[in-house]
C-alpha cells in the first residue's frame, strides 16, 4: 500500500482549507469600503510516471495545490454619502497616496481634510494630485508628477489675472446703419480688482458693423474719470448666412487686446477677445432677430479665502467656494493605472503596493488614458457576492471532507495489508 494516497489526499486537505481562509477573509470584508474580493484557483501537483507498456505516458498525480490567488478588480456598488470629500472610481484605476519617497495605492476614497488642510485617508496618508494653478488659464497645471493636496483653511487665494474674455452675441440684421448695441463683461487685473469691460457694436453697412471696447477713465493711468478709456477699435463683416466672416479686414480669428496701464499699478495682462469657440465656430451672428447677449465668459478671479470643497467633479478637479456665490477649483485628483493589477500587493487598511509583476503606475487623471471618472459625495463599496462566496464555500467545504475521507480509506487499506501477517 503506497503512502502517496496519503500525501496527495493531505495536499487537497490544504489547498480547500486556503481556499475557506480566502472566503472567510472576503465575507469578513462584505462592507469594507472599495474592498476587492479574491478568488482561488487550484493546481494539479507533478504527477508520476509508473512505466507499463503502454505507448501514452501512465502517470500517478501526487496531489494539488494553490495554484493563484488573485483579486477580482470588478466594479464595486457606488453610494451617496453626501460629504464632499468623499469620491468613487467609475471604471480603472487607483487614488495615489503617500509621498513621493513611497507611494501606495487604493480605491477607498473615504478622504477628509486634517488640521494642516491636507488630503489624507483615515489612517493619515497624504493624497497626491495636482494644485498649481496656471496663472493664463486659472486652472491646475497638471504636468509633472503629483504632490499632496494641501489647502490651508483661510489662507488668502491669489487672485488670477482675465486674459481672455467672450460673449455669445447676436447683431440684428435688421437694424439700421447707425444702430448700437453693447455687451459689458467683468475682468479682473492682476490685483483682482475688477473692472468693466465694454463692447459696443456699431452698424456700418449691409453685413458689417464696427466695434469699439472700452474700461472706465478712473480706472486707467492715462485715464480721464468719467471718460470711457478705448482699449481696441476694429471691424467684421457677416456673410448673407448670418454668419461671420471677416474681423478688422481678414479671416475670422481671435482678436488680442493690448491691456491698458491700471491706475492701482497692477501689471499688465493681455487680453484675448474669443471670438472662435472651441470647435472653430464664431461666437458673434447676424440673424433677423433683436441683438442680445447669451453668455459672457471669462477666466480671471479676484482673491479670497476658501471657505469649504463643495465638490469633485469627475475628472477629479476640488471645486471649493469662497467668497458669496463664488467657486473655484484648487486642486484636481491622480488617478494611476498598472498594466497588471492583478499582480499588486495588499499592504492593508484598502492599501496596495506596486511589484515587479504589477508594472509601473501610469498616473495622470480621470478620464484620460483609459482611466475611469470620479462620482463626488460616494463611495466605492466592496465587490464582495455573498451567494458566489457561500456556494464556494459549499464546494470547498465538500472538498475538504472527500480528502478527509480518501485519508480515511486510505488508513483501511494499509491497515488492511499489515494484518495480512497474522
Amino acid at each position: 500500500m503506497s503512502v502517496g494516497s496519503f500525501s496527495a489526499s493531505l495536499s487537497g486537505l490544504n489547498a480547500n482549507q486556503q481556499k475557506l481562509s480566502v472566503i472567510g477573509n472576503n465575507l469578513a470584508n462584505i462592507n469594507t469600503i472599495a474592498f476587492k474580493a479574491s478568488t482561488v484557483n487550484f493546481a494539479d501537483l507533478v504527477s508520476q510516471s509508473i512505466g507499463g507498456p503502454s505507448a501514452n505516458p501512465m502517470q500517478i498525480g501526487l496531489g494539488v495545490t494553490v495554484g493563484q490567488i488573485s483579486p477580482n478588480f470588478s466594479q464595486g456598488g457606488v453610494e451617496s454619502t453626501g460629504i464632499s470629500t468623499n469620491v468613487a472610481i467609475q471604471g480603472t484605476g487607483f487614488f495615489v497616496v503617500g509621498d513621493s519617497a513611497q507611494r501606495t495605492y487604493t480605491r477607498a476614497g473615504n478622504f477628509s481634510f486634517d488640521a494642516s488642510g491636507t488630503l489624507v485617508t483615515p489612517d493619515g496618508q497624504e493624497v497626491q494630485g495636482y494644485t498649481t494653478i496656471d496663472p493664463l488659464t486659472g486652472k491646475v497645471s497638471t504636468t509633472g508628477q503629483p504632490t499632496s493636496i494641501v489647502i490651508p483653511p483661510g489662507v488668502l487665494r491669489p487672485p488670477v489675472a482675465s486674459s481672455s474674455f467672450g460673449t455669445n452675441s447676436n447683431l440684428d440684421s435688421r437694424a439700421a446703419v447707425g444702430s448700437t448695441f453693447t455687451a459689458s463683461i467683468q475682468i479682473y487685473d492682476a490685483l483682482g480688482e475688477p473692472h468693466v469691460a465694454t463692447v459696443n457694436f456699431t452698424k456700418t453697412g449691409v453685413g458689417a458693423w464696427g466695434y469699439t471696447v472700452t474700461v472706465p477713465g478712473a480706472d486707467v493711468a492715462a485715464g480721464t474719470v468719467g471718460t470711457p478709456f478705448t482699449i481696441a477699435t476694429g471691424n467684421m463683416t457677416f456673410d448673407n448666412l448670418g454668419k461671420m466672416a471677416t474681423v478688422n479686414s481678414a479671416p475670422v480669428a481671435d482678436v488680442t487686446i493690448t491691456s491698458p496701464t491700471w491706475r492701482n499699478g497692477a501689471a499688465a495682462v493681455n487680453f484675448s477677445w474669443d471670438l472662435v469657440d472651441a470647435n472653430g465656430a464664431p461666437s458673434i451672428t447676424q440673424y433677423a432677430s433683436a441683438s442680445a447677449t447669451s453668455s459672457v465668459t471669462q477666466n480671471g478671479s479676484p482673491t479670497g479665502a476658501v471657505a469649504s470643497i463643495i465638490s469633485i467633479t469627475p475628472t477629479g478637479e476640488l471645486v471649493a467656494s469662497f467668497g458669496i456665490g463664488r467657486t473655484v477649483v484648487v486642486g484636481q485628483l491622480a488617478l494611476a493605472t498598472f498594466n497588471n493589477p492583478q499582480g499588486l500587493v495588499k499592504s492593508g487598511t484598502n492599501l496596495y503596493s506596486e511589484s515587479e509583476a504589477s508594472g509601473n503606475p501610469s498616473t495622470g487623471i480621470a478620464g484620460s488614458g483609459g482611466r475611469g471618472t470620479l462620482i463626488g459625495s460616494s463611495l466605492e463599496q466592496s465587490n464582495v457576492d455573498i451567494a458566489q462566496e457561500f456556494t464556494q464555500m459549499i464546494l470547498a467545504q465538500r472538498g475538504y471532507q472527500a480528502n478527509s475521507k480518501s485519508i480515511t480509506v486510505a488508513d483501511e487499506l494499509l491497515l488492511e495489508t499489515l494484518n495480512l501477517k497474522r
